[in-house]
């Protein structure tokens, strides 16, 4: 949205905030909408606009247009993320100049998808860190907050894989002070909260904090079950069946996690992980693993 030229018009027509929006809003509503991007009800801009003479396409210019089919690109690649479909996801987002990318919002999506998919597919570390420092040394805005958390746990992932737990440790212990206390706001808000908490929550299991990761991983369960998702429940199943296992647990409780497991890998066509567990299956019991 050209909240900018919404601005410059007003001010050329020599109209005050007060001015402009005496009857129809606050002028703090206002003012939260020119300095901030808070857009209000369609009803009150529609009537600020035809104050100015101006139409709603005026404020969406076709230039738009490039930013709608950046965000789809963006959308595309981050719902292959979390469906584990790292490459196509990596490919998706290969096709977008991040030179060319103007806003602070896009290029944060993209620094943080750019960083998980070189991390999952195991790519440069330095670049990876890279694209989470960008991130983390961004000015502070509403919705910073939840690509801070992204970068973090990112970034605890690199020094994980690395075995460096200590590290690793640092970062997801920073993370967790602060995400239970994140509003989620849309569907996009569930992917990334659950991308957080499941990540934390295979760090601890793999380092034996079965009780740490036993609690994260059920909080995920909630949040899939509130938000009526199931991207992320085959691994979230699937984790604590093998956490069930290292300690030893009863077999038919880890049978009813990996069967959980199975039947939401198969419901979302998550087959990395339903190979995953067809082959941890086998290994606990080959005869149990054909029912």
């Amino acid at each position: 949205m050209n909240i900018a030229y919404f601005v410059e018009t007003r001010k050329k027509m020599g109209l005050s905030q007060k001015e402009l929006c005496d009857g129809v809003c606050t002028q703090a509503t206002l003012s939260r909408f020119e300095k901030n991007g808070q857009v209000p009800a369609i009803k009150i801009l529609i009537k600020l606009c035809n104050r100015l003479n101006l139409s709603l396409a005026d404020l969406f210019p076709k230039v738009e247009q490039a930013s709608s089919a950046l965000n789809q690109k963006m959308a595309a690649a981050e719902f292959k993320l979390i469906t584990m479909d790292y490459t196509q996801a990596q490919q998706s987002l290969q096709e977008i100049d991040f030179d060319k990318i103007d806003n602070e919002d896009q290029r944060l999506r993209y620094l943080y998808l750019q960083g998980y998919l070189t991390t999952l597919l195991e790519g440069e570390t330095t670049d990876a860190l890279f694209a989470f420092s960008q991130i983390l040394a961004a000015d502070a805005k509403d919705y910073t907050e939840i690509y801070n958390l992204l970068a973090l746990t990112g970034s605890g992932m690199i020094y994980a894989r690395q075995q460096e737990n200590e590290k690793a440790d640092f970062y997801f212990n920073k993370v967790l002070k602060a995400i239970y206390d994140y509003r989620i706001r849309t569907t996009t808000d569930v992917w990334r909260v659950l991308n957080i908490v499941y990540n934390c929550g295979k760090f601890y299991s793999e380092v034996s904090e079965y009780e740490t990761s036993d609690a994260l991983l059920n909080y995920a369960y909630e949040i899939c079950a509130e938000n009526h998702l199931t991207y992320y429940l085959a691994r979230v199943a699937f984790r604590l069946a093998r956490n069930k296992y290292a300690q030893n647990k009863d077999i038919n409780e880890i049978f009813d996690y990996l069967n959980d497991a199975r039947a939401f890998a198969r419901l979302n066509g998550n087959f990395h992980e339903l190979k995953a567990i067809e082959a941890f299956r086998q290994k606990l019991d080959p005869q149990q693993a054909e029912i």
